[in-house]
């Protein structure tokens, strides 16, 4: 490792010197070079000469996921296609995959702020990093072996491979580290616990995105590795990828590396900022994204600011956990509900499981019927089943403000997957 990855600016007025720089390059150079922004700016009576001030990045039009749907497959492109080097792409709600552009200069960007991550996560050049998420277009096992190798420390590439190779690496290779899905993360942890391999492994940090992930969960893993830290790690393809901040050693929410990008938190209804502290959607602006810039692109994924210092003394913002997104909300007798919610219900109740399932029917009487399958914690007698569906179904009512029934399952019932876990079945349009 080369000296340190973390922003040289001591304050925070540098920090919005920094910004204002970047958001007046961004919108200059996005106006100048991409057809689509320049329509789009104009349309909004923007220039670039009329960004003075922070303050006016309100001025600015939104960026959806449709713009990118229909710009396909160049996307927002803003330089020649002889300084793009390569591609990376995400799923696409409609069918076509969300296509982003790189230059050389926006992949050392990204691999400067994954290395950035791993230093938070208080790693050295002596850690051995077992990459355990998919390779290709997806941009998560390219952007932690980019991040890694500018680091310093050991890569071992392994990808989305079975449990059987894993294993084995884990014991002979002593990976100290493990990046992975949360699922993928309590998949293998339960595999290392059914062979036996607990004594036989080195793993000392988990560093695990992609999805959600319960407290139940990270303390499940936790217990079986005997892991000392586990950090969660942002990540969207429109934004690079993986590795634009990270959960500090002090797991109070997640640094993010605002030198790279703003963030906005709006309510996404009425695209209002909300105060802070309050949840909201997250929009990003690029400040250096040369392919394709990002301005006031709408993510969908909701969080929220954490305006008060971090006890671990680092200047960078911080926003929560994510919640889940906007377009991953399901409506239960009138009442918006996010899977997340579902989640931090479960996780504060002693005796149930991490993994859990919602089904929601629709009844022949007109209701609609929620039910949570949730399993038992390991080594939890069945006979206090009756009792834990009774807090669970109380604990929703309260909390949430609707009526569930629940079923407790036994542990391990639920499927594992070294991908992202369907939390929610909705079977209502099946029966209508």
């Amino acid at each position: 490792m080369s000296g340190s990855f973390m922003p040289l600016w001591t304050t925070l007025q540098d920090l919005e010197i920094l910004q204002l720089q970047g958001l007046q390059w961004t919108v200059s150079h996005a106006y100048g070079n991409s057809a689509f922004y320049r329509e789009r700016l104009e349309g909004a009576g923007v220039t670039p000469d009329r960004i003075r001030t922070l303050e006016d990045l309100e001025r600015l039009p939104f960026t959806t996921a449709d713009d990118l749907q229909t710009g396909y497959p160049f996307p927002l492109r803003s330089v020649s296609f002889d300084r793009i080097v390569r591609v990376h792409a995400s799923s696409g709600t409609t069918g076509r995959r969300k296509v982003l552009c790189y230059t050389q200069e926006d992949l050392n960007d990204w691999a400067c702020m994954f290395a950035r991550c791993y230093e938070m996560a208080g790693l050295t050049r002596q850690d051995r990093v077992q990459i355990a998420v998919g390779y290709g277009l997806w941009t998560a096992g390219v952007g932690f072996q980019l991040g890694c190798e500018r680091f310093g420390a050991m890569t071992v590439p392994v990808g989305p491979a079975n449990s059987e190779m894993h294993c084995q690496m884990l014991v002979d290779l002593q990976s100290t580290v493990f990046c992975a899905t949360a699922s993928m993360a309590l998949l293998i942890a339960e595999e290392v616990e059914r062979r036996g391999l607990k004594d036989k492994i080195a793993l000392r940090k988990f560093i695990f995105g992609a999805e959600r992930h319960s407290r139940g969960m990270r303390q499940r893993i936790q217990e079986i590795t005997g892991a000392e830290h586990l950090f969660d790690i942002p990540g969207l393809t429109e934004l690079y990828g993986p590795g634009t901040g990270l959960e500090c050693l002090a797991h109070q929410g997640i640094h993010y590396w605002a030198d790279y990008y703003i963030l906005e938190i709006l309510h996404p209804e009425t695209l209002e900022p909300v105060r802070p502290g309050e949840i909201g959607e997250m929009v990003v602006t690029t400040l250096r994204k040369e392919a394709a810039p990002l301005i006031r692109y709408r993510t969908r994924d909701l969080t929220r600011l954490l305006p008060e210092p971090c006890p671990c003394g680092n200047l960078l913002p911080r926003h929560d956990h994510l919640l889940g997104r906007s377009d991953d909300m399901f409506i239960f007798r009138a009442v918006n509900i996010y899977p997340g919610q579902i989640d931090h219900v479960l996780s504060h109740i002693p005796k149930v499981g991490s993994e859990y399932q919602v089904h929601l029917f629709h009844r022949e009487d007109g209701r609609d019927v929620m039910l949570i399958k949730t399993e038992r914690a390991r080594h939890a007698a069945a006979d206090n089943d009756a009792r834990i569906k009774d807090i669970v179904a109380r604990e929703i009512r309260r909390q949430i403000m609707v009526r569930c029934e629940v079923e407790i399952l036994d542990y391990a019932a639920l499927p594992r997957t070294e991908r992202k876990s369907q939390r929610v079945f909705d079977h209502r349009s099946a029966t209508n």
